[in-house]
């Protein structure tokens, strides 16, 4: 077993889903606040009763952080197996997860080595950095040598998401209610990127298929792509995945780009009918760092 031990939140997704157990990997779970009920993410609740209850009831979902004893639990359990410890999570500027991550460290400074990672995304991209990690870890890597490969990996990783309706990013603040008024009188279907880890409006479209030909310029301009993948509400090809799978294999024919259900955060975030692009561009060749 590796010496480094990993840490990160319910907010990541994989391509496969046995990665956790495979690589021993403890995930800590969000909390979702229906109304006055509080439900830990993939523990009292899964992903599919989340996106039914935000489609077919009217009470609004709040997502919380682990609570401080959370972190505070998981730091004691691993630390009587190491002492280096390295936790990655989602974008400090989506809950509180990094704050509570950093101020649990305090009760083991001295015994215990814990780095915290913002990784300025979520979803698909946080897995994308927790299997670089994961893998080196377990092959033995430092947590100085973790703690570099992570920083290198977090700003090469991009997404691109697709909003269907404006209710839920007018509730998460992205945009003002005229806005959302007009917008939905306009029929405008907004995309979202998150950039400097803070969701934002990238552009504004009409139509579906205008939203997939952005989604497809969006890769289009990454020269060299390690990975990609698409996140939506579901694993299994709707009619607008077709249209950007299509779109994919004609521009892309030699990428995989797996679907992966998309976390409770960003269907709070974009909704429960949002599409999402993941890209992890590829680091750069000798001739680029010439250049």
């Amino acid at each position: 077993m590796s010496r480094v031990r990993i840490i990160t939140d319910s907010t990541v997704c994989f391509e496969d889903a046995h990665f956790v157990e495979s690589y021993g990997i403890t995930v800590l779970p969000l909390q979702l606040q229906f109304g006055d009920q509080i439900l830990r993410d993939g523990i009292d609740i899964g992903a599919e009763e989340v996106l039914y209850r935000l489609h077919h009831t009217d009470t609004s979902l709040t997502v919380l952080p682990p609570p401080l004893s959370a972190f505070e639990e998981a730091y004691q359990k691993l630390s009587k197996t190491t002492d280096q410890i390295c936790v990655l999570l989602h974008s400090q500027n989506l809950t509180e997860t990094y704050a509570h991550a950093q101020t649990a460290r305090a009760g083991l400074l001295g015994r215990c080595e814990i780095i915290v990672i913002d990784s300025q995304t979520t979803s698909l991209g946080l897995g994308y950095l927790v299997e670089a990690v994961a893998k080196e870890a377990k092959a033995g890597a430092s947590l100085d040598e973790i703690v570099h490969i992570a920083r290198g990996v977090v700003p090469r990783v991009y997404g691109v998401y697709y909003v269907d309706t404006l209710d839920y990013i007018q509730r998460a603040g992205l945009i003002g209610e005229t806005q959302a008024v007009l917008g939905a009188m306009l029929t405008i279907k907004p995309l979202l990127t998150i950039e400097d880890g803070k969701m934002i409006v990238m552009e504004k479209v009409r139509t579906h298929s205008q939203a997939i030909d952005k989604m497809v310029e969006f890769v289009a301009e990454f020269t060299h792509i390690e990975r990609m993948g698409i996140v939506q509400n579901t694993t299994r090809s709707t009619e607008h995945t077709r249209m950007l799978q299509d779109r994919l294999a004609l521009a892309f024919s030699r990428l995989q780009y797996p679907i992966v259900p998309y976390e409770p955060l960003i269907a709070n975030i974009i909704g429960p009918d949002g599409m999402g692009m993941i890209v992890l561009e590829g680091e750069p060749e000798e001739d680029d760092l010439l250049d």
